[in-house]
């Protein structure tokens, strides 16, 4: 049985066009905040990383950054953060944002937050851990992912064998209780990447 001490959300470096978006991100920075559950994130300061990372500090959360050195020009570290990584390239920060998370969450966002979500999925696939990852699907924001996801189990792409398991919430209220209803289920030693690094 392992808890949720601390949680690595992927989510956009833009606020995109709804305002669900980034009320949702600092709601959940607030629920982060108050259930003593730390946040590790790509470390901007901009769009919903941003609106998340302040919500969790202006509410006495604790905050992890992790951002490669070629992105700081453009998404801003926040250097507020208590921690602020700066890795070499974007493999050290993923690796280092899965060592420090008991789990993750997928908020909305473009091409790098579906990219991180779907190695999530693809690691969590080939059996390299069993830490809990959930879709939080705003006004359905995730919904042709998680079709594209069932036309791929429905045509044999991806076969009971080996099955893609997720968490899915439509509010952010949902999202911790399923996550922690999920690591009830995981040993800790599970939580560990079963292969070497440069393998992934």
């Amino acid at each position: 049985m392992s808890k949720i001490n601390a949680l690595c959300v992927y989510c956009g470096s833009s606020p995109g066009t709804d305002p669900a978006f980034v009320e949702a991100a600092q709601s959940f920075g607030i629920i982060l905040a108050e259930n003593g559950v730390r946040l590790i994130y790509g470390g901007g300061s901009v769009g919903l990383m941003g609106a998340l990372a302040n919500a969790v500090l202006d509410h006495g959360g604790a905050v992890t950054g992790i951002i490669p050195e070629f992105l700081t020009a453009r998404e801003r570290p926040r250097r507020l953060a208590q921690d602020l990584i700066v890795t070499r390239d974007m493999h050290e920060r993923k690796r280092t944002m899965f060592e420090r998370a008991d789990g993750f969450v997928a908020l909305p966002g473009g091409l790098g937050t579906l990219e991180e979500l779907v190695e999530q999925l693809t690691w969590a696939q080939l059996g390299h851990h069993k830490k809990p990852i959930l879709i939080a699907n705003i006004n359905g924001y995730w919904d042709p992912l998680l079709r594209l996801v069932e036309h791929m189990r429905a045509v044999k792409f991806v076969p009971p064998a080996l099955r893609v398991d997720f968490l899915v919430a439509k509010r952010v209220a949902d999202i911790l209780p399923k996550l922690r209803d999920a690591a009830r289920s995981v040993a800790e030693a599970e939580k560990t990447m079963a292969v070497p690094a440069e393998r992934l």
